[in-house]
């Protein structure tokens, strides 16, 4: 089959597209035809060796795809034909293996892109919205990066669970995407003073805020909180970790925590499953589907993990095998 491969770990543009061998089916695997496979921003951290779970070159990066299955090892619970999407490892290549029970059948009128798009990021959001936040229906929620990803995501799933979102990205174009999406607010926060718009949009009442790009945006953001209220940290897509002072948290009563996907089904596996649940009705029912901001093929892996490095996308951006 024919993948991209990791080397040695640098940047998306030493990544090589190459000829190798065909994964097998163990127990319980699925083997799957990927038709589509997610680019997420973790990615470029793998590829570079700066994410928090090293993996040793050579390797086939990406972790999200959508396909056929086209075998099904010992006890899985698939069978050949099926359409499926999940979570894996190794999704930049014709042919991927899937755990049996990580595979989600793909609803009918659900496209390859949006399956293999809705996984990480989503799960990402929600468990963030609906578990550490505790999202009710008339709050205020403020999404930075509103228009990448997670950001995205946030906002289509606050939408959902009927909060006021309030979102916060760097350009005119992502900001009316946002509102195209369900936000009711949205600030500028390269050109707009991110804390004082905060408090004035929401009436001063802003009671969470979802943050995955950390970097200069994440104090002003804090200091826009309402008293009482909770900022959720969970990446930096912006290329540095910011160090809050500790004073804003005491004097406003405030609450920050941090949320994982990675570790998050094994420390919280109640609230892990009722949320898996509660996401997969939302997608198979259709009330939330995926916005798709680019596409790529399998060979131009580089230039989309890239395109997503320099933070261009809107959305998700996809690649088509």
């Amino acid at each position: 089959m024919r993948a991209i491969v990791c080397r040695a770990y640098g940047p998306p543009e030493d990544l090589v597209f190459d000829q190798v061998d065909d994964p097998v089916a163990g127990p319980g695997q699925l083997l799957v035809r990927v038709h589509a496979a997610a680019v997420n921003f973790p990615d470029v951290l793998f590829i570079a060796g700066k994410y928090q779970v090293k993996i040793p070159p050579p390797f086939i990066p990406g972790n999200e795809i959508a396909g056929e299955v086209i075998a099904a090892g010992e006890g899985a619970s698939f069978q050949p034909g099926q359409r499926v999407f999940g979570t894996t490892f190794g999704a930049f290549a014709e042919l991927a293996l899937l755990q049996s029970d990580l595979a989600t059948p793909l609803p009918d009128d659900a496209d390859f892109a949006s399956g293999a798009v809705f996984g990480v990021t989503y799960r990402t959001a929600y468990h963030a919205l609906r578990s550490t936040a505790g999202v009710a229906a008339g709050d205020w929620v403020v999404v930075l990066g509103a228009a990448g990803g997670v950001g995205l995501a946030a906002v289509d799933l606050a939408v959902a669970l009927g909060a006021r979102v309030l979102a916060a990205a760097s350009s005119p174009e992502k900001l009316e995407l946002c509102r195209q999406r369900g936000a009711e607010a949205t600030v500028d926060y390269d050109r707009e003073d991110l804390k004082s718009r905060i408090r004035e949009l929401t009436g001063d009442s802003a009671r969470v805020v979802i943050d995955p790009v950390g970097g200069d945006y994440a104090e002003p953001a804090l200091r826009g909180l309402a008293r009482g209220g909770m900022f959720v940290t969970l990446g930096y897509a912006a290329g540095s970790i910011p160090a809050i002072p500790l004073n804003l948290v005491l004097l406003k009563d405030l609450t920050v925590r941090g949320m994982e996907i990675r570790t998050f089904m094994a420390e919280h596996p109640d609230e892990y499953a009722r949320d898996v649940e509660e996401l997969s009705q939302l997608f198979t029912t259709g009330k939330v589907r995926p916005y798709i901001g680019a596409r790529f093929p399998l060979a131009e892996t580089p230039a989309a993990l890239r395109y997503v490095a320099e933070r261009k996308v809107l959305g998700k951006v996809v690649i088509d095998v």
